[in-house]
């Protein structure tokens, strides 16, 4: 069965508009690329038991789950603790964390750097050489840091882990508008009930006026749509097709 995935994404600064996110995003297409399918991503502040009940919803629901964020050593990093409650769980100190936090910070290592070298109890440290410090894996939840260069390295070091069946896409890009669009999208679909389909109008550019995508984890079957679907537009709607 494909895996499913869901994303938590925390911090109040978020919410007020003080940062803009970049890591679901840049996770979302990874994940697709990989054949996962992010089915509920969620935006939730810094409070304890705000993240753990999202965290056991999310970690119930989907087969693997993603928190960004709440993982420093400020008064407001709070994930582990709401991961831990989810589960059931204390916080410990692990101490191969403690070592690589003195390793790194030396005599200027202080409680609140030791902040960071606190774990759900039972959880798993992952990761290979190229990381600093290895990702947190609590069940099926994976715990991420919130900065999106930290983010995309963590990830990248442990994104082989969730490949599946890929994803095939194919774009065409349409001269018409959705209206009379609507009627070869709805055909199609009748005899690719399986297709995944969707409409993007795009108003500002002015060689095209919606984008449709095409996708499947069946190749033949997409280049089976794709040609239906060309054959049956009117011949001067298409611009492309990627």
């Amino acid at each position: 069965m494909p895996k499913t995935a869901g994303i938590i994404l925390i911090g109040n600064e978020i919410l007020s508009g003080k940062i803009e996110d970049a890591n679901a995003a840049y996770l979302c297409r990874e994940l697709r690329a990989l054949g996962v399918e992010v089915r509920r991503i969620a935006v939730i502040p810094d409070e304890v038991q705000v993240i753990a009940a999202e965290v056991a919803a999310f970690s119930r629901d989907h087969d693997v789950v993603f928190t960004s964020g709440g993982v420093g050593p400020t008064h407001d990093d709070v994930t582990i603790e709401g991961a831990a409650r989810a589960a059931g769980v204390p916080v410990v100190r692990h101490p191969a964390l403690v070592e690589l936090l003195g390793g790194y910070y030396g005599d200027r290592l202080t409680e609140a750097h030791l902040k960071m070298a606190e774990i759900p109890q039972g959880a798993e440290l992952i990761g290979d050489d190229a990381l600093r410090f290895p990702t947190i894996r609590l069940g099926n939840v994976y715990i991420l840091p919130g900065v999106p260069q930290i983010f995309r390295q963590k990830f990248d070091a442990i994104r082989e882990r969730f490949r599946d069946r890929p994803f095939h896409l194919r774009n065409v890009f349409v001269r018409v508008g959705e209206g009379t669009l609507a009627e070869y999208l709805n055909g199609l679909l009748r005899e690719f009930p399986a297709l995944l389909l969707g409409s993007y109008p795009e108003l500002a550019n002015p060689e095209y006026r919606v984008k449709v995508t095409l996708e499947s984890r069946d190749g033949t079957y997409l280049e089976d749509a794709l040609a239906r679907f060309l054959e049956r537009l009117p011949p001067d709607a298409v611009v492309k097709v990627t």
